[in-house]
């Protein structure tokens, strides 16, 4: 097994000939490669961050030639086609909003946004426009999921009985780094459990109903709801269980995990930042039950370990904007999994099973 590649199988020196402004230098810095990557027509023309000193020496350190503190600024920017919206959760809407009206290219690291109307006007945006959309769900991206979805794909686990999701992270910790996360504060329903949700909608397709219980951890000085327990029915049929606790102790578990149930077998994909990952799966054509393993090397790249899911999806993006294909995660597709956040979100409050209703 193994994943695919996109753009320039060729291996020739590509020129570059697309502009990319980036908000946000955390995971945004994951980008900078694109400058030395001969294969890749994508080139970082601009960046932007809330911090001036910061951003003009990361500018200066990587030979950017823009830098500024207000993205109305970057995306003004002739040279820029692509605008990759990595700064904090609550400010991705305004971002992808303005960055589609100035007829930009939009990838968007996860979530999508954290309300289900943004989420709705970015979609019809998108329709209405034409423009290239990405989520940058990394999940859709790390090797050992990308190969399990094979697995289901090519129909080796039959029909999907149950499925089951985590993700699990001990986040006090990166209130210090991050202090936005305390602050302002983040959603880890939205920041949290879109990773899990998200991969089971990415195999699975769309939700009918949810259900959802949440409590908070107290484990720090994080005010609201960190700990999720997701019950979801999708509308083929299948049941699943989703699973984000981040007010707690980091468990001796995998810090993500998806596993699919079916008729003819059973595969579980993990995923650490970090730390190498594995694919467990058992096929009943096999007639015994010792589970077959491929071991991953750990992505040791990026801000947070997943810089080579970064790249294969920037990789896509660049494909689907050179030759007019649509993504695999565009803002329609990403509004699916909005939808059950905001409803598990309602869920938790009321104590009723929610059902999955919008339009777009």
């Amino acid at each position: 097994m193994g994943f695919m590649t996109f753009c320039n199988i060729g291996g020739r020196k590509m020129e570059k000939t697309i502009g990319v402004g980036v908000i946000g230098l955390g995971m945004g810095r994951d980008l900078f490669y694109l400058n030395n990557d001969l294969e890749s027509r994508l080139e970082v023309r601009g960046i932007c961050a809330s911090t001036a000193s910061k951003v003009e020496a990361s500018a200066k350190a990587n030979n950017i030639s823009f830098w500024t503190t207000d993205y109305h600024e970057l995306i003004n920017q002739k040279n820029i086609d692509i605008i990759a919206v990595y700064s904090p959760d609550y400010l991705h809407a305004q971002q992808c909003i303005d960055a589609m009206n100035a007829g930009k290219h939009v990838i968007v690291t996860k979530p999508m946004v954290t309300s289900l109307d943004d989420a709705i006007e970015i979609a019809r945006l998108q329709k209405k426009t034409g423009l290239k959309f990405l989520v940058g769900e990394t999940c859709r991206w790390y090797t050992s999921f990308l190969d399990l979805k094979r697995l289901y794909d090519d129909g080796e686990l039959g029909n999907v009985i149950l499925a089951e999701a985590h993700y699990v992270h001990e986040i006090k910790d990166f209130f210090t780094k991050t202090t936005w996360r305390l602050t302002a504060p983040q959603d880890f329903m939205f920041g949290g459990v879109c990773h899990p949700l998200d991969s089971l909608i990415w195999i699975l397709g769309d939700v009918d109903e949810v259900h959802c219980y949440a409590n908070k951890g107290n484990l720090s000085a994080y005010p609201i709801e960190d700990n999720f327990m997701l019950n979801v029915k999708f509308k083929n049929g299948v049941i699943a269980r989703i699973f984000g606790a981040y007010g707690i102790i980091q468990p001796p578990m995998p810090m993500m995990g998806l596993s699919i149930f079916g008729t003819k077998g059973t595969a579980t994909a993990t995923f650490e930042d970090f730390k190498p990952s594995q694919l467990k799966f058992v096929l009943d054509k096999f007639l015994q039950n010792e589970p077959a393993t491929i071991d991953y090397p750990a992505d040791m790249t990026g801000a947070y370990g997943q810089g080579d899911a970064v790249r294969r999806y920037m990789a896509h993006f660049e494909d689907c904007i050179i030759n007019d294909k649509p993504t695999w995660e565009d803002a329609i597709e990403g509004t699916k999994t909005i939808a059950v956040l905001s409803s598990a979100w309602e869920s938790a409050k009321t104590g009723k099973i929610v059902k999955i209703e919008y339009e777009i």
